[in-house]
């Protein structure tokens, strides 16, 4: 799956008989969901699953790390999730960072089935498949200490 930064929807024609084509193609109209609208539902249902420390790679956690401390700014809902949206069909790659002592095998069907059935439940698209990649381990105690500001 590539990924690309420019944000982009997906185009569907209205079909050609009178009968539904799909939840997103009727014959009153047709519904475009963009990239950033399924990467976000996706984020968003792996962390609710226990187990999931977070999601991304180690530069896209730290990254985040530098977002966080900027006032008014917000983690991505989206980070470590790439997205392929097409007209009725959507596949997810998912980066995450697990809780140590977690089944992984056991996280990662869970994980799956919450992606899957969130976004088929508010988007109406087909998820045809939902790859993980476990980047790391979080082990508590492990976290950087808290550096402290020069301002307080």
């Amino acid at each position: 799956m590539s990924t690309s930064t420019a944000e982009k929807s997906t185009t569907v024609s209205k079909p050609g008989n009178t009968t539904e084509v799909s939840a997103l193609v009727t014959k009153q109209g047709a519904t475009t969901i963009a990239d950033t609208v399924v990467q976000k539902i996706a984020g968003l249902a792996a962390r609710e699953v226990s187990g999931v420390y977070d999601l991304g790679g180690g530069a896209a956690r730290a990254f985040s790390a530098l977002r966080e401390r900027i006032p008014g700014a917000s983690a991505s809902a989206g980070q470590g999730v790439s997205v392929e949206v097409g007209e009725k069909q959507a596949a997810i790659d998912l980066q995450l960072l697990v809780e140590y002592g977690v089944s992984i095998a056991d996280l990662a069907r869970s994980v799956r089935k919450n992606v899957i059935t969130a976004i088929e439940q508010m988007t109406g698209l087909e998820v045809v498949e939902v790859n993980i990649n476990v980047n790391d381990v979080h082990i508590p105690g492990d976290e950087d200490e808290p550096q402290n500001d020069r301002v307080q």
